[in-house]
C-alpha cells in the first residue's frame, strides 16, 4: 500500500510538472475557451441539481426559456457529482481546475496498474504508465477537453479488469468491469465506446476459444451491470433521442467527419513540447491542412520505443495482438481522407451525403455504423492506439532493464522532450470572476434572463446564432440566472425552433451579423462585420418598425433583466434602444443594459 501511494503521488507531481503552468490556475484563472466555460458551468449545475434533488440532465438556465436537453452533452455527470462537495464548498472553478491537475497522475497510475499485468519488471510498468497519463495527447485534452481526459481514464481500468477476468472469472471481476463500463458511460460517451471496443477486443477471443457457461455467466454480468449503472446517463440520451434532440442533418456529419483525421507523418512526429526545449522546427509536423482539436500524436520516442517493445516481445504472449490494436487505431485514426505533408488525397473516392470519402480507409465505414454516425471525431481513435503503444513501449524498457540499463537513463531523458503540454498561448486566460461587473446581477433574484451578445446557440452541430464571450458561461455560475445563450456538445433541434419563434432573438441574430457607422456619421455606407460568421459581405439590412414592435412585445414577455454587450457595435445599441433597454452601467469593458421604466 505505501509502495502504490508513494508511486501515485509521484505521478500526480510529474503530472503538475509536464502541464505547468496548468496547476497555477487555482489562483483564480481559466483558459479562455468556451469549453473551459461549459465546464465549469457542468459543474455547477450539477451541484445545484444534487443539492435541489434536480433532473441534471435538462436545463432552462441556458437557452431560455426554450432550455435544452443534456443528453449528449459533455457534462461529465459522474464527475460533477464527485466533486460536488468541492463545487458547494469553494465553486466550480476550483472543482474543474483541480480535477484537472489531478487527471494526468491518475490517468499514469491506471495505466501503470494494467502494465503490471504483462510486462515483467516494475521499471516497464511505470514507464507505461508515464508514456500513457503524461503523453501530449491526453496533456492537451486535459488542458482544454477534460471530459476526454477523464474519459480514458477508463481505457486501462476496463483493461485491466478485463485481463483479471479472463484468468479468473468471477461474480467480483464481472461487477467491477460493469461499474467501470458504466461509469465510462456517466463521464464521457465516445471514451465509453473506446472502453467497450477494447473490452471486446480481449473478452472475445477468449469466450471464443472455448465457449462454456464459466465463461458466459461474467460476460452477461459485465452487460447487466455496466447498464444499470450507465442506466440514468442512457435514459437521458433515449428521451432526448425521441424528442428530435440529434436530428442532425447527415450531410452536416458527413462535413465535420473529414476535418477531424490526423495526417502522415504528423502522426509520428516530435509533439509540440519539443518547442520549449528550443527544438521550433521539430515542433512542426504536417498535421492535416486545417487545426485538429487535440494533438493527436504518439512522438518519436514513444514510437522508437512501441517499435522496439514489438520486437523485443515477439514471442511474448500479447505482444502481436497489441501491436495489431495499435496499427489498427493508427490507420481508423486517418479519417475519411488521406493527408499526407499538408497535401489531401482521396483514393478511390466517392460521395458519401455529398461528400467525398475515400471506401479505402476503415473509418469511412465505422461512422456508418448504425448508432455510431456521431463519432466524428476520427483522431480520438489515436487515444485507444495510445494504450498498446504505451505498453510496448514498456516491453523495450523490460528489456533495457535486463539487457542494456544505461539506455534507460536516455529514454528518460528523450521522454522529457515529448511528454506533456504546457498550453496555447493563443488561447490565454481568463479570470474565474467579474465581480464588479457581476455584482449587481446577483444581488437581483427575480431569476430575470441574462442576455449575452454577441448570442449564440454554440458547441459541436449543429449551431445557431454568434460567438458569445467564454466569461459568460462562467458569471452565470455566479449570479445563478437563465442565461439567453447556450454551449452544448450536440445542440438539439427543438431548441433551435423553440428560439426562432421568438423575434426579440432572431432580430437580434440578424442585427448582430452587422456593423453599423458611427452615430455621428449617418449617411456614411454600412459595412458587413466577419468576426462572427464565415460569410461574403452584404449591405447591412434594416430591421423594420413592425419587427421592432414585435421584438419589444417579445423581450418583455421573456423576462429579460439584463443585455451584456461584450462587443461596441453601434447596431446592436440602435436595437437594443429600439426594443426597450438602457444603458445602465460599465464593468470589466462590458456595457449592461437594463429595461427601461414602462
Amino acid at each position: 500500500v505505501i509502495g502504490h501511494a508513494v508511486l501515485l503521488i509521484c505521478y500526480l507531481a510529474a503530472g503538475v510538472a509536464v502541464t505547468w503552468p496548468r496547476a497555477s490556475y487555482l489562483a483564480g484563472q481559466l483558459p479562455s475557451s468556451r469549453d473551459s466555460a461549459s465546464y465549469v458551468w457542468g459543474f455547477w449545475w450539477m451541484a445545484h441539481q444534487v443539492s435541489h434533488l434536480g433532473n441534471p440532465w435538462f436545463t432552462n438556465h441556458m437557452a431560455a426559456p426554450a432550455g435544452v436537453f443534456l443528453g449528449f452533452h459533455a457534462l461529465m455527470p459522474l464527475p460533477g457529482l464527485i466533486m460536488t462537495p468541492v463545487t458547494l464548498a469553494v465553486g466550480p472553478s476550483a472543482s474543474y481546475n483541480l480535477l484537472v491537475i489531478v487527471v494526468p497522475g491518475l490517468l499514469c497510475y491506471a495505466m501503470y496498474r494494467a502494465a503490471r499485468l504483462w510486462l515483467s519488471t516494475q521499471p516497464g510498468a511505470i514507464a507505461a504508465g508515464a508514456f500513457f497519463g503524461l503523453s501530449a495527447m491526453l496533456g492537451q485534452e486535459d488542458w482544454y477537453h477534460l471530459n476526454i481526459a477523464a474519459g480514458a481514464l477508463f481505457l486501462p481500468i476496463t483493461l485491466e479488469l478485463s485481463v483479471r477476468l479472463r484468468r479468473s472469472p468471477g461474480l467480483r471481476l464481472a461487477a467491477g468491469l460493469g461499474v467501470a463500463l458504466g461509469a465510462a458511460v456517466l463521464t464521457d460517451s465516445e471514451s465509453a465506446i473506446l472502453a467497450a471496443i477494447l473490452t471486446v477486443v480481449v473478452l472475445l477471443p477468449w469466450l471464443l476459444r472455448r465457449p462454456s457457461a464459466a465463461k458466459l455467466w461474467p460476460t452477461a454480468l459485465v452487460a447487466a451491470v455496466a447498464a444499470v449503472v450507465a442506466s440514468p446517463q442512457l435514459i437521458a440520451m433515449a428521451q432526448e433521442q425521441v424528442r428530435g434532440g440529434l436530428a442532425i442533418k447527415e450531410q452536416l456529419l458527413a462535413v465535420t467527419i473529414k476535418l477531424y483525421g490526423i495526417g502522415l507523418p504528423g502522426m509520428f512526429s516530435p509533439t509540440p513540447r519539443v518547442a520549449n526545449f528550443g527544438l521550433v522546427r521539430l515542433a512542426l509536423p504536417f498535421l492535416h491542412s486545417r487545426d485538429n482539436e487535440q494533438v493527436p500524436m504518439f512522438g518519436v520516442t514513444l514510437t522508437v520505443l512501441a517499435l522496439a517493445g514489438v520486437v523485443a516481445g515477439w514471442r511474448r504472449r500479447g505482444a502481436r495482438q497489441l501491436a495489431l490494436l495499435w496499427l489498427g487505431c493508427a490507420v481508423l485514426a486517418l479519417g475519411a481522407t488521406l493527408w499526407v505533408g499538408g497535401h489531401q488525397f482521396i483514393p478511390f473516392g466517392q460521395m458519401w451525403n455529398g461528400v467525398e470519402v475515400s471506401p479505402v480507409l476503415p473509418y469511412t465505414w465505422f461512422v456508418r455504423i448504425p448508432g455510431l454516425s456521431s463519432f466524428r471525431e476520427a483522431d480520438r481513435w489515436a487515444i485507444l492506439g495510445l494504450v498498446p503503444a504505451a505498453l510496448l513501449a514498456g516491453a523495450a524498457v523490460d528489456w533495457m532493464r535486463c539487457h542494456a540499463r544505461p539506455l534507460i537513463a536516455l529514454v528518460a531523458a528523450l521522454g522529457v522532450l515529448e511528454l506533456g503540454y504546457s498550453g496555447n498561448p493563443k488561447v490565454g486566460e481568463m479570470p474565474t470572476a467579474l465581480p464588479r461587473l457581476d455584482q449587481p446581477i446577483a444581488a437581483d433574484h427575480s431569476q430575470s434572463v441574462v442576455v449575452d451578445v454577441p448570442y449564440g446557440l454554440r458547441g459541436g452541430i449543429p449551431e445557431y446564432g454568434g460567438r458569445f464571450a467564454a466569461e459568460a458561461l462562467v458569471l452565470a455560475t455566479a449570479d445563478g440566472h437563465p442565461r439567453a445563450i447556450a454551449y452544448v456538445s450536440r445542440l438539439p433541434q427543438p431548441t433551435i425552433t423553440a428560439i426562432e419563434k421568438h423575434p426579440f432573438y432572431s432580430r437580434l441574430i440578424h442585427v448582430q451579423h452587422y456593423t453599423l457607422p458611427p452615430l455621428n456619421a449617418p449617411d456614411s455606407p454600412a459595412v458587413h462585420s466577419l468576426p462572427l460568421f464565415d460569410t461574403a459581405a452584404a449591405p447591412y439590412v434594416p430591421v423594420t418598425a413592425a419587427q421592432v414592435a414585435a421584438a419589444r412585445r417579445d423581450a418583455a414577455r421573456l423576462n429579460i433583466g439584463w443585455v451584456l454587450t461584450w462587443s461596441s457595435n453601434p447596431a446592436i445599441v440602435s436595437y437594443l434602444t429600439q426594443t426597450g433597454f438602457r444603458f445602465s452601467y460599465r464593468a470589466d469593458g462590458v456595457s449592461v443594459y437594463r429595461p427601461a421604466p414602462r
